[in-house]
């Protein structure tokens, strides 16, 4: 069967970078040298124009784009291809002068001043012309360049503004989703501290300074203003899908980012693309544990558009500028961190950027080409490495990452849960969902992070950490997936609340879900930080609990451990309920890892999926088209280990042929490729 590459002109992996020619009009030797230092680290392709607008427009009217002919057709005739940006993230300082409306108000009503990036009203319809006008203008030059491959539209969406536009547009949003101020203040449990709307036209953004007392409403805020940057971003679109309908568009997303909710902007794109940061080398943490956190988005990502692969977009080949410690990347880290999001499921591995700036905001932000501008530096010769790296993983191209595992996260729960007044203070709700899913991994097996909306058929087990927000809707689906054989494990929290954050009724969890876990959840203790329970399972061991515990009663539920100490000692702290032709697991409390590692290793291999013992701080990930697997392991030590009941196959990095042991060094990724069986 014929491969399936993301983009036909490049029948590879990409590898390439955010390239600023602009910076550099004025040397064009340094231009002339950077496509001599692309071709020898065997860049592919380079994203351009992202913020570029004050050089291709220096003038309202006034375009200008020699500059930029010059570089795609220079690159193109090189054998490199084109990413182009449109470059709305941020504007020329002539555009906020004549049309201030573009600028963003913030949270207390302040309109901002010119400057810094990502901050535009996307109400303005001001500003939503200019965009029209500039994508309009690429999309008609390069739409038909040979050396064009994507739009890369804007650049890292994100922030709500509270302009008087965008407030009258998250009224008439409201209004859609209400129809009447009744069912809103319903909705919203207004009548509380006599906080109820005669009319829209009263409704205002939850400002700093305003209402910030109505969970519901606030929920409803950030779900507009994923509505409206969404549709900011598919007028972005329209120009270049009528003007260049043959290039797919891609937005470069962000890492366990909470202001916008990905899963319906996924919807307008053909690619999925993200930029990954890791904090390698963080004391106290794990390399392992940064690595399942960043494996966690890979996943996440991958599953936006059903597991097609992905782009990573921005990756610092070294180090960065805007973390609390900017930690060089020690010899090693960047080829396994990046190799990584290839056994994820990326078909690239991309940078910001290719050379690094002379002056500004990231000046010394990390770079393939560092000030000094030649080859000699360490973090070029990891990049060149790499380089050869991604050209003999070529095969690896337009195969997925196929499970039958998935983590529910939706980013409006999150929302959800961050906004309960009660608890604790710190919900630490994407730790949680992180550790279930590093728990589960550490089986060896790969797991999908998904949305609500997906169809969840395919899956022989769901797990559902800290789902807080269940509609009855979801819970149906939920009951329905037990019912026809499914296997669920849920966590503390489960369906307190419906969409618009009104308790369910009748006892958690709600949602009919009671009926499934056969568990009556009464109340739930917010312990201290320093304070400490335990969970004692049916062979006598303890594990730690911390954060949270639930007082549970059974109603037909098994129970598979007890409480160790306080006035709920020897109560169900976790359950086990069968329905249907499934069943459900329930953990009330914040349990530690080893026993979530536990529970998941003995559930998957009671289930048929492909479990193994991995070393500490190792992973396993496995690709696979029509006919090959292609079984990634990956050492996150800075010692060699070694490997056992390994899928044998061939090494596509060194070409030997490994069977069922094999060693893994300090660093070190194994690429297997095998025959189906």
């Amino acid at each position: 069967m014929k491969q399936q590459f993301l983009f036909d002109k490049i029948p590879a992996m990409l590898h390439g970078g955010d390239y600023n020619p602009d910076q550099w009009v004025k040397y064009p030797e340094i231009l002339k040298k950077d496509i001599e230092l692309m071709k020898e680290a065997r860049i592919n392709c380079v994203s351009m124009g992202i913020f570029a607008w004050s050089m291709l427009e220096p003038e309202e009217g006034r375009y200008q784009f020699d500059w930029l002919d010059e570089r795609i057709e220079s690159l193109y005739q090189n054998g490199i291809y084109t990413i182009l940006a449109t470059p709305s993230g941020a504007r020329p300082a002539w555009l906020d002068k004549k049309y201030p409306e573009a600028m963003r108000v913030d949270s207390y009503g302040q309109r901002n001043h010119h400057g810094v990036r990502h901050n535009h009203c996307p109400s303005s319809p001001a500003y939503r012309e200019k965009v029209r006008e500039m994508n309009t203008q690429l999309a008609k030059r390069y739409g038909s360049h040979p050396g064009l491959i994507l739009w890369h539209v804007s650049n890292e969406y994100g922030g709500a503004c509270y302009c008087p536009l965008c407030t009258e547009r998250f009224r008439e949003w409201l209004k859609k989703k209400y129809k009447t101020i009744d069912q809103l203040n319903d909705a919203w449990w207004s009548s509380f501290w006599s906080h109820r709307y005669t009319s829209f036209e009263e409704i205002e953004p939850p400002f700093q300074n305003g209402e910030t007392s109505m969970a519901a409403m606030q929920l409803d805020w950030k779900r507009f203003t994923t509505w409206n940057t969404q549709d900011f971003m598919e007028e972005e679109i329209k120009p270049l899908r009528e003007f260049a309908p043959q290039v797919p568009v891609t937005t470069n997303f962000m890492h366990l980012y909470g202001g916008l909710d990905y899963a319906p902007m996924a919807k307008d794109l053909d690619v999925i693309s993200w930029d990954s940061y890791p904090f390698w080398h963080r004391p106290g943490e794990s390399m392992g544990h940064t690595a399942a956190v960043t494996a966690f988005s890979h996943s996440q990502m991958r599953n936006y558009k059903q597991g097609q692969p992905f782009l990573l977009m921005e990756s610092a080949p070294g180090l960065v500028n805007w973390q609390p410690f900017n930690k060089i990347r020690r010899p090693g880290v960047h080829r396994l961190s990046s190799l990584q999001s290839v056994a994820c499921g990326s078909d690239s591995v991309q940078y910001f950027q290719f050379r690094k700036n002379r002056g500004s905001f990231e000046q010394y932000h990390g770079a393939v080409v560092d000030h000094e501008g030649s080859d000699r530096t360490r973090i070029f010769r990891e990049v060149a490495q790499l380089g050869e790296d991604l050209a003999k993983l070529a095969p690896v191209a337009g195969s997925r990452v196929k499970t039958q595992a998935a983590l529910l996260m939706d980013t409006p729960n999150r929302w959800a849960v961050e906004l309960i007044s009660g608890l604790s203070e710190h919900k630490e709700m994407m730790e949680t969902v992180c550790a279930h899913y590093e728990s589960f991994t550490s089986s060896g097996c790969d797991l999908d992070v998904i949305s609500s909306d997906t169809d969840f058929s395919s899956y022989k087990l769901l797990i559902l950490p800290m789902l807080y927000m269940i509609s009855d809707e979801l819970g149906e689906k939920l009951k329905d997936y037990v019912k026809q054989g499914g296997v669920v494990i849920a966590t503390y929290l489960l369906g307190y609340v419906g969409d618009t954050l009104l308790a369910h009724l009748g006892g958690f969890p709600g949602a009919n879900l009671r009926e499934v876990f056969q568990i009556w959840n009464e109340e739930i203790d917010s312990i201290y930080p320093s304070e400490r329970n335990a969970i004692r399972t049916g062979d006598g061991r303890l594990y730690e609990v911390r954060d949270y515990c639930e007082v549970l009663h059974t109603e037909g539920a098994e129970v598979l451990a007890s409480y160790e100490k306080d006035y709920y000692r020897d109560m169900p702290a976790v359950t086990l309920s069968h329905y249907g032709k499934g069943h459900a697991i329930y953990i009330g409390a914040r349990v530690e890892e080893d026993y979530l590692k536990k529970l998941y290793f003995k559930t998957a291999a009671a289930l048929g999926l492909p479990v193994c013992s991995l070393p500490e701080n190792v992973e396993k990930h496995v690709r696979e088209d029509e006919e090959n697997l292609y079984t990634f392991y990956l050492n996150f030590n800075d010692q060699r280990v070694s490997l056992h009941s390994v899928t044998p196959g061939g090494d596509l990095l060194t070409g030997q042929e490994i069977g069922d042991t094999a060693y893994l060094e300090p660093y070190g990724v194994l690429c297997l490729k095998s025959p189906k069986s």
